[in-house]
């Protein structure tokens, strides 16, 4: 006779999130499952920050040569409430314009970009990555350190940047991400 064993997860209420005490690490809440992830590790942290002050940077140009209007700004590790229960923090988004903004962000960033550490499942990628999709992305990356390419996701494709290439977007004119210089740590 076999017997099977099942894990039995609590959903919790995003009000219920809000209420947990502070603790080291990242905590997201996908469909009301709540994620905990330790601290930033530091490879992913830099490559993060690495995209950061290049999205930055073009973007802050682009705005100023009045071009990509659609989207607003660049930040790290913020916070975006979406319908369902949902919370999460890309560790690079860039903003639609005139984003929803109150406590949180709302909604789903115009880009969301995940460095992927050792401690991210397969299973919570996916689910961001859809809901990312359903409520309003219109790109999402993720960065593999280890195996050091990037996957770029585009409404129901996707397709593999390798260390010896560039990630273009078609939403921020001129932008070049040189796989290789950001993944060198």
């Amino acid at each position: 006779m076999m017997v099977s064993m099942a894990t039995t997860t609590t959903l919790l209420t995003f009000e219920e999130f809000e209420q947990l005490p502070d603790q080291p690490g990242n905590r997201e809440l996908l469909n009301g499952e709540l994620i905990e992830l330790p601290v930033h590790e530091r490879i992913p942290t830099e490559i993060a920050h690495r995209i950061f002050r290049q999205l930055h940077s073009v973007l802050l140009g682009a705005h100023g040569r009045g071009e990509a209007s659609e989207l607003g700004k660049v930040y790290i590790h913020m916070g975006y409430k979406m319908p369902g229960d949902t919370y999460v923090q890309p560790d690079v988004s860039v903003t639609h314009a005139g984003q929803p903004a109150e406590r949180y962000l709302g909604g789903a960033p115009a880009i969301a970009i995940e460095a992927v550490s050792s401690t991210n499942t397969a299973e919570a990628l996916d689910t961001k990555t859809e809901l990312y999709f359903q409520f309003g992305a219109r790109e999402v990356w993720r960065v593999y350190p280890k195996t050091r390419h990037i996957v770029v996701h585009v409404a129901g494709n996707s397709h593999t940047v390798s260390v010896r290439d560039v990630v273009r977007t078609p939403l921020l004119p001129g932008f070049e991400l040189n796989v290789q210089d950001v993944l060198a740590v």
